[in-house]
Formats: structure tokens, C-alpha cells, sequence
């Protein structure tokens, strides 16, 4: 099949899209379009569209680009136009999450499956309004029961929407928790060696005038 007769129609798939669009869904959708019988799209047919489509859109003409996000393909605008969009959606990019919302969402990124009571005993507080938070923002799912623990609990882990939120394809994307304490580690023991001078002077002149203050107030006697 001629590539360049299904990249128009990718195009319009992703385009019209609410959610992202894997290559297999891509795919048969487009047959089923078509409605192709012996010539039928493959899925490296569709990976080879797609990538003409993410090259043409990167143009600097553009301000959206084709991006793999969310687990699939969408079309998103591009970082420079971010702060024009918000003020067309306000309050939809105004709401922020809580601190504790976001220590929470953090904790069930990096340890999903989990449950309620483990996200406590990390967080040291109650945790039902922000794991109801973030349930609303569709952020985290319910992912089943821990069956052999107690109760059964529900056990939560993050959503596609979490992944699309944050620009990632899975939670394997996420930066890892020692790389993020490095990074914590080098800011915190930089130091300007500039100030580190001044503050030298200032304490030998402190010195300096509290040997004059002592010699001043005690003279030394001549024998």
C-alpha cells in the first residue's frame, strides 16, 4: 500500500480523537475505513506514516506537534504556546493538585500496586480525601484487591490519564527516585565560592576588631 494515501487519513483519526491512538488501533481503524481487502495497512506501514506526519508537524510553521503520549498518538500544542492556551481554558490549567494530593499520587506512581493503609503508613496521615481527589481527577484507578492481606483492600495505581497528564507512556518513564535525590543532593551543596570569600573577610575582620576591643579594654602592663 502507498503510504502517502493513508497519511491524510492518520492525520484526521488523531486529530479527532478525544484520547490517545495506539498504533494498533490506528491501524484498524484505518482498514475498516478504507475498507481494504487484499491491500491492507500494516502496523509498520502506519509507524512509517506516523513518522513523516511527527517530521512534518516539527516545523517551526507549526504550533502543535504529533507526540506519543498517554500510550498513543496525539496531536499537542507545542511548549511555546502553553501559557496562550491557558488563558483560553482558564481554570482548567489554573486548578493545581495539593501538596497532599501530590505526595500521594507520587507514592502510588512509584509503588502500585498499593493500598490505602500502605500509602498511610508511608504518609504518616489519613489519606481519603486525597486518594477521592485524585479518583476524581481520573489520575488513579482502582486496579482490584490485594487478596491476601486483610479485608481484601482496594488496591490503587495510576491511569492513562496520569500518563497523559504527564506526558509519559507508562510509569517505567518515570525518573528514577535516586536520580531525583541526586539532583536534590547537587543543588543543595552548591556553593558561589564568591560568597564563601566575603564571608571570610567578614569574619577575620570581625576578628580583627574584637582583638583591638579586648587589647583596648585590657592593656598590658610594662613591667
Amino acid at each position: 500500500m502507498d503510504i502517502s494515501q493513508i497519511i491524510p487519513h492518520i492525520e484526521a483519526l488523531i486529530f479527532a480523537s478525544d484520547k490517545a491512538l495506539t498504533l494498533e488501533e490506528i491501524t484498524e481503524l484505518i482498514n475498516n475505513a478504507l475498507g481494504f481487502i487484499e491491500d491492507r495497512a500494516d502496523i509498520q506501514q502506519v509507524e512509517t506514516a506516523i513518522e513523516g506526519i511527527r517530521e512534518k508537524y516539527n516545523a517551526e510553521f507549526y504550533a502543535f506537534e504529533l507526540k506519543q503520549s498517554g500510550g498513543g498518538w496525539q496531536f499537542l500544542t507545542k511548549p511555546l504556546y502553553h501559557k496562550t492556551v491557558a488563558l483560553l481554558n482558564g481554570d482548567k490549567f489554573l486548578k493545581r493538585l495539593s501538596a497532599a494530593a501530590l505526595e500521594t499520587l507520587a507514592i502510588i506512581a512509584y509503588k502500585q500496586p498499593i493500598t490505602k493503609s500502605e500509602i498511610e503508613s508511608i504518609r504518616g496521615v489519613n489519606c481519603d480525601y486525597a486518594v477521592q481527589k485524585l479518583l476524581e481527577k481520573d489520575l488513579i484507578i482502582i486496579s482490584g484487591r490485594n487478596e491476601d492481606a486483610v479485608g481484601k483492600p482496594l488496591i490503587y495505581g495510576t491511569s492513562k490519564s496520569f500518563m497523559d497528564y504527564f506526558g509519559i507512556n507508562s510509569a517505567n518513564e518515570l525518573p528514577k527516585i535516586n536520580e531525583v535525590l541526586m539532583e536534590e543532593l547537587v543543588k543543595s551543596t552548591l556553593v558561589n565560592p564568591e560568597a564563601i570569600q566575603s564571608d571570610e573577610n567578614i569574619s577575620e575582620e570581625a576578628s580583627d576588631e574584637a582583638s583591638d576591643e579586648m587589647t583596648t579594654e585590657n592593656p598590658i602592663s610594662e613591667a
